[in-house]
């Protein structure tokens, strides 16, 4: 089978379009039609070397939607036909994190960077030689071949070009302030980088019932997305957002600090300890070089009680939360039309993160 996608040879690096050759698909695998991907930072940093992958030529994208053209034998469960929403992180449903319901943490995850199948496989080659998949669906391609860990059937009457950006975006940013934050009414919250990902925590900071919603952003159109997507208060720096959540809290701070930054830095996780009150809760979602480390005072950590927590895709479980998602965009909860920014062909990838670099859109996204 050939398939066409933005492939990396090298990094640092950019996206060439290329002719892929990809194996039929064998039991429990999919290929997919794709109809859209979404261009976010995280496939930006395997160009960069922030994440380097783990084999190069890697083929990229990790946020997709698409419909079943073929299925592996022996596949129950799915049809030639069926609309897909793509989770770049798998869920087997049987190891010890998706029985806790952290089907974001699943063990098939280890293979998100690897590029191979849990058995060590390549399905997709150039001129012979093995290439990477991003996640393990590598949604730059016009049709690609996914394992059914990766795959979440939604209803056909979703558009599959608006329900993509469930995949990740959404999710991650929703879920760093629903879940991760763990916000609650009457809550002061600061979300650090209106992006794809910032957005989505400003709407999940103001679905939970957050009083005090502040985004910051250097960037005047972010700012002002930010306003419409549901923040209370924007500011252009840290310093500025930091004062006004002490001045709203009787000096106390926020309840919590999302880092959603498109490179992370030790600064920005500093920035946003000292932003929050006793007790609060910074949520470092953003990722950067695979050697930053993170820094902070071990005085007020200890004595103020204060918490860092991590978040990949904000703590959600896909297969649960990207219907659940969904159906909160088809009642007028969520917005999702509102966030895409430009939309792009294959071909003009590398225009679409130059577009993003230049802070224009909140989120690109291609439609093939």
């Amino acid at each position: 089978m050939k398939t066409r996608g933005a492939v990396v040879r090298q990094t640092p690096g950019t996206w060439e379009i290329l002719e892929i050759d990809m194996d039929e698909p064998r039991q429990g695998e999919l290929v997919l039609d794709m109809v859209a991907s979404g261009l976010c930072h995280s496939d930006d940093h395997f160009c960069t070397g922030d994440l380097p992958p783990g084999i190069l030529p890697f083929a990229g994208g990790h946020e997709g939607a698409g419909i079943v053209r073929q299925v592996g034998p022996n596949t129950p469960g799915w049809e030639v036909g069926d609309h897909v929403v793509l989770s770049f992180l798998p869920g087997c449903g049987l190891c010890r994190w998706c029985a806790s319901g952290m089907q974001n943490l699943c063990d098939l995850g280890a293979n998100t960077l690897t590029g191979c199948r849990t058995d060590g496989s390549y399905r997709m080659r150039v001129n012979g030689q093995p290439i990477g998949q991003a996640a393990g669906i590598s949604t730059f391609c016009e049709q690609t071949l996914v394992d059914v860990s990766s795959c979440v059937k939604v209803d056909k009457d979703i558009p599959l070009e608006k329900a993509v950006l469930v995949g990740c975006g959404v999710g991650t940013g929703w879920g760093s302030a629903v879940n991760a934050a763990e916000t609650k009414p009457g809550h002061t919250t600061i979300v650090m980088g209106i992006g794809g990902i910032g957005i989505n925590a400003v709407q999940g900071a103001k679905h939970a019932g957050a009083t005090h919603v502040i985004a910051v952003d250097p960037i005047e159109f972010k700012r002002e997305m930010a306003q419409k997507m549901g923040a209370t208060h924007v500011f252009a720096s840290m310093d500025e957002a930091a004062d006004f959540a002490r001045s709203v809290t009787n000096g106390q701070g926020a309840d919590a600090a999302i880092v959603t930054t498109g490179i992370l830095k030790t600064e920005h996780v500093a920035q946003a300890f000292q932003a929050i009150r006793k007790a609060g809760t910074v949520v470092v979602t953003a990722v950067g070089n695979v050697n930053e480390e993170v820094r902070v005072p071990a005085f007020e950590l200890t004595l103020f009680q204060k918490r860092v927590q991590g978040a990949i895709f904000g703590a959600s479980s896909p297969s649960r939360d990207i219907p659940w998602m969904l159906r909160m965009y088809q009642s007028g909860q969520l917005c999702l039309d509102e966030l895409i920014t430009t939309t792009y062909r294959l071909e003009d990838i590398n225009q679409g993160y130059a577009d993003m670099h230049a802070g224009k859109n909140i989120r690109g996204v291609i439609v093939y």
